[in-house]
């Protein structure tokens, strides 16, 4: 156990150092989105900007759309670590042309990724199960656990923007020809207990699936390769869209996940909004950060605790020697 939580409090850095940080910094508001990576990353940001920079850090609650409208229209709150900006695209483009918003650097540097997703094991035995045409080829090696007699693609959960892509992009590979039924998981609960419990049987499991997330830290899963490349025009205009009465077949493109701000943080503290401009996760170093929150059951604060302990090679290098130097001047007092 920690001394005390790294979050709740730390002893004052040296007064001259905090001090001066302070005074070009003062409060900064971080916004605590509803999931987990954005949780964890408003976290961090808190420690980082509170004892590396002096800032007067707070977290108060948020998420995508009364985050992004408040940032543009009161100006609060500062910081929206991870924004999936396609889902507030004109709203976040208008905000930055008038002059009220920035958009700093990447949150997840490969961007979102969804896809079609097959267990590795069964790659490694198959190495043609990578491709969709093998998919379909081998359609009654994943049989339904309901009616072994169809093929089982585990779809996305109802309600979600992902359940019209899946559907349109079933409908253009033809994967109903092939023998599969588009299966309704009901929830996210829902398909992630298919995929585990697939998992940990190793039995044979397709379907949609995002990232980052916990379970694609847990388990060693590839995604399948249409062999279409991205037509991104196409995705936007017919696969996205509940009336694609022709959608053809496109990977999913990546969706932009940056960290915005209000053009008022980047002019007063200049050197802290340089620091949200090179902050950013892969999604491999997400998923496995993830997977560990649900392993431990832990909240977005306990997660930052561990990050900033046990990953020093990759927050420092965020930072300026002088600020790594006040983090590790924090942490060496816990």
């Amino acid at each position: 156990m920690y001394k005390k939580s790294i979050l709740a409090g730390l002893l004052t850095l040296t007064a001259t150092s905090s001090f001066a940080a302070t005074q070009s910094c003062g409060k900064v508001e971080i916004a605590d989105m509803n999931w987990n990576s954005a949780s964890l990353m408003a976290n961090i940001d808190k420690f980082i900007l509170e004892h590396g920079y002096g800032c007067d850090a707070e977290l108060i609650p948020g998420d995508t759309m009364p985050t992004s409208t408040s940032m543009a229209e009161k100006g609060q709150p500062d910081i929206a670590p991870e924004m999936w900006t396609n889902a507030v695209k004109a709203l976040i483009d208008r905000g930055v042309a008038d002059g009220r918003l920035s958009i700093a650097g990447k949150s997840l540097s490969d961007g979102g990724e969804e896809g079609f997703w097959v267990p590795k094991y069964m790659v490694d035995k198959d190495p043609s199960l990578a491709t969709i045409q093998g998919v379909i080829k081998h359609a009654k090696d994943f049989p339904s656990s309901e009616d072994p007699s169809v093929s089982a693609f585990y779809g996305c959960p109802a309600g979600w923007g992902c359940q019209i892509t899946a559907g349109n992009l079933f409908k253009a590979l033809n994967l109903k020809d092939a023998g599969f039924e588009l299966i309704d998981p009901g929830s996210s609960a829902g398909l992630s207990g298919s995929l585990s419990r697939a998992y940990e049987r190793e039995e044979a499991w397709f379907g949609y699936y995002w990232a980052p997330t916990a379970i694609l830290g847990k388990y060693e899963m590839v995604k399948v390769d249409f062999g279409t490349g991205v037509d991104t025009e196409h995705y936007i205009k017919c696969i996205a869209e509940d009336s694609c009465l022709n959608p053809k077949v496109t990977m999913y493109p990546p969706s932009p996940v940056f960290t915005v701000t209000t053009a008022d943080f980047k002019k007063r503290a200049p050197e802290a909004y340089a620091y949200t401009e090179k902050r950013a996760f892969t999604n491999a170093q997400m998923n496995a950060l993830l997977a560990w929150m649900e392993d431990n059951q832990a909240d977005g604060q306990y997660a930052a605790e561990n990050f900033m302990f046990n990953h020093e090679d990759v927050w420092s290098k965020w930072v300026s020697k002088d600020v790594k130097a006040n983090i590790e001047k924090a942490l060496d007092n816990l």
